[in-house]
């Protein structure tokens, strides 16, 4: 990475110079690293400190399949078989997840 910088940066540089020093990019530049990243975060920290650790975790195992939804209805992206079956393995795991805890939840309420 290091040796392709060195080779590349040269060359970037004078091309990307006009838009480096344009406040309008700088500022669209700076909008679209908040809005991809910090707002994201903060939304997920707040998501962690107010839910319990498995619903969390369930809605944190879901994002891949809600991302490849999105993908396919808004960008028209189909995925390959392979991504399809992992997707489908994270939600069948999920609902094994849940149907157990169910199962030991009523059990817990029998014993009683």
């Amino acid at each position: 990475m290091l040796v392709a910088c060195v080779f590349v940066v040269p060359v970037g540089v004078w091309q990307v110079a006009p838009a480096v020093i344009d406040p309008v990019t700088l500022a669209a530049g700076a909008g679209v690293g908040i809005c991809s990243s910090v707002i994201p975060y903060v939304c997920d920290q707040l998501a962690m400190a107010r839910m319990a650790r498995a619903t969390y975790a369930l809605l944190v195992a879901l994002l891949p399949a809600t991302a490849t939804v999105i993908g396919v209805v808004v960008l028209r992206q189909l995925p390959s078989l392979s991504e399809l079956a992992g997707i489908g393995l994270v939600v069948l795991a999920v609902g094994l997840h849940r149907s157990q805890e169910g199962s030991q939840k009523g059990m817990k309420q029998c014993d009683m």
